[in-house]
């Protein structure tokens, strides 16, 4: 009863002896009936069936719209747990019912219990959403099929998605990164760091060989462990509306509290006060004044400039372009430290990768970050603003598995394994047929999560195939763990905790050129120059020449210092950078 509130031996704040954590389900709405299997799924205690009925009965009286069954070993046998659906099914007034193994077949019960809170938790709120908006386009004439991204980077039918509506989060993040992938695969540029920033906050990944970064150990706050397949995103709080402050050590922060969109940054004109991001950006001329004001009460720079005199210059003894300068960066160096985090975490090295700058912000960043990573090149879609609902356009459908084995690999029956695997790709390739969606192929990603005896955390190790023997699964993990920590455990025994696949139906293809009009692009460069503007580089002011990033050439070569803009962001070239296109509208930077 009590597992989501012991969770882990972890504390809100590392090195403090304080914090709240409130469980997603109150204690009063998780009761408890006699059952038991043991770790190997034999049954100790059967099922207590009357106590399961009264217990729904009574959920029902507190006024429960969806209900959760989750038992401590289902995931080694679900016979508990499956019966146990059954009998609420009987008195429960919707199919809001979530049982802990359907969605992760895992040993650990407090993440199951968790991932199946939250599952219960949106499953409602997600069905009546999606059942709006099938029903308002049906009537306005749409017949197609609509999709929905998971958390994994695939798409799913919307007839589908309820069901395991804990698979949805993150999606947002997610769609950025698949389109991140495609988009960097069809440039030639398969190792990408990816950078989305916004307006609160900046979202990066890895991706590897145009595959992002999937886990399913990934903890979306304190205590809340969704354990399901997502796409490796981390988040740092430093978007455009991230405000600047001087803390009570007189030291310059920025974020993670944010202006947000209303008030918003000052130059909204909406009644904002505190200086942020993108305010130090229009002080410092990387964006232009003419064309930022939200609404009709117009802020002039002036104003501007006297609040960061005023709440930052006076205490950092800075003029107001010094703490404009300052507060990019603080930003940066804000923002690099996540990039390494995602990067570094997964030995990988950021100088062999490219940077894929997007959101509405990103390409504002995107040079001075690479240089403070040691990053060698920046990546610059068409549309950096319009990445993310790209992502939806271009994403495959796909369904993952996962099924605990947690045994010694000594001691696994590989007939088993092979048995699962082929459990996992005939269940996959039949949701993917469901779909009424036209796919050109289908992909089968296998995997498997393994330990050495002892340790906690768990180590995926892709697998070519899933007709794999028991020796080349050791030698698969110890190469990756090796590669991972650069340390050889030969004497340590292995342990295989879970199988993994991912079933992919691959969509066709988009025409990137179309997302920039091609009738719109200038001959050359020069035409494509819309003036010039003073902007900070380097503390000192350089003329900088602005281009309009629609009437550029495809194929062209640009040196810096420049400005690039366009209808959802703008780009910023610092002196010695080159800027080039392909054929598919990107901006490729070369620092």
């Amino acid at each position: 009863r009590d597992i989501l509130e012991l969770g882990r031996r972890t504390r809100p704040q590392a090195y403090g002896m304080k914090g709240v954590f409130q469980p997603i389900i109150p204690r009063n709405l998780r009761l408890e009936v006699e059952e038991r299997l043991d770790a190997t799924g034999e049954i100790i205690n059967p099922l207590d069936e009357e106590a399961v009925s009264e217990a729904a009965k009574q959920l029902l009286k507190m006024g429960c719209e969806s209900v959760i069954i989750h038992f401590l070993h289902a995931y080694a046998n679900p016979i508990h747990e499956k019966r146990a659906a059954e009998i609420v099914a009987d008195i429960w007034p919707n199919n809001y019912i979530t049982m802990g193994h359907s969605l992760l077949s895992e040993s650990r019960e407090f993440e199951r219990g968790v991932t199946a809170a939250v599952n219960a938790s949106v499953q409602p709120l997600l069905e009546r959403y999606i059942r709006r908006l099938v029903d308002e386009l049906d009537k306005k004439g749409y017949s197609g099929e609509i999709l929905i991204m998971n958390g994994n980077g695939g798409m799913v039918s919307s007839s589908l998605v309820a069901r395991e509506a804990a698979k949805t989060v993150m999606s947002g993040p997610a769609s950025g990164v698949m389109a991140s992938a495609y988009t960097g695969r069809k440039a030639g540029q398969k190792n990408l760091l990816t950078y989305d920033m916004g307006g609160t906050s900046t979202d990066v990944a890895l991706i590897r060989n145009a595959e992002p970064a999937v886990s399913n150990e990934i903890e979306i706050e304190y205590a809340m462990p969704i354990h399901v397949p997502m796409v490796d995103v981390r988040t740092v709080g430093a978007g455009g509306g991230s405000i600047a402050k001087v803390n009570a050590g007189n030291l310059l922060e920025v974020g993670p509290q944010s202006a947000g969109a209303d008030p918003g940054p000052i130059f909204y004109g909406r009644g904002g006060s505190a200086p942020t991001i993108s305010d130090a950006n229009l002080l410092l001329g990387r964006l232009n004044p003419e064309k930022l004001n939200a609404v009709k009460t117009t802020i002039s720079l002036d104003d501007i400039k006297a609040t960061f005199e005023q709440k930052l210059g006076a205490l950092l003894k800075l003029d107001a372009i010094e703490s404009a300068a300052a507060v990019i960066r603080v930003a940066n160096t804000k923002m690099a430290g996540a990039i390494r985090m995602v990067s570094l975490s997964l030995g990988a090295d950021p100088r062999d990768f490219t940077l894929f700058a997007f959101g509405g912000a990103g390409p504002l960043h995107a040079t001075a970050l690479a240089r403070e990573l040691g990053v060698p090149r920046v990546m610059v879609p068409c549309r950096p603003g319009i990445t993310n609902a790209l992502g939806c356009i271009v994403a495959d459908l796909r369904h993952d598995f996962v099924n605990t084995i947690n045994k010694l690999l000594d001691r696994v029956d590989i007939d088993e394994v092979h048995s699962i695997f082929a459990t996992q790709v005939a269940e996959g390739e039949s949701l993917i047929h469901k779909e009424k969606i036209n796919i050109s192929r289908i992909k089968r990603l296998f995997s498997v999560d393994m330990q050495f005896v002892g340790q906690t955390h768990l180590l995926r190790v892709p697998l070519e195939t899933c007709s794999i023997s028991r020796t080349k699964l050791r030698t698969l993990f110890e190469e990756a763990y090796f590669k991972r920590f650069q340390v050889e455990l030969a004497e340590i025994k292995a342990n295989l905790v879970n199988i993994n696949t991912s079933i992919i139906g691959v969509r066709s293809e988009l025409d990137l050129t179309t997302l920039i009009d091609p009738a719109g692009r200038k001959s050359n460069v020069r035409d494509a120059k819309n003036g010039f503007r003073q902007v900070y580089f380097n503390n000192s002011w350089l003329q900088t020449p602005v281009y309009w990033r629609d009437h550029l050439p495809l194929e062209m070569e640009l040196k810096g210092p420049a400005i690039i803009e366009q209808l959802d962001c703008t780009t910023v070239l610092e002196p010695t950078d080159v800027a080039y296109g392909d054929n598919d509208g990107n901006i490729l930077i070369k620092l």
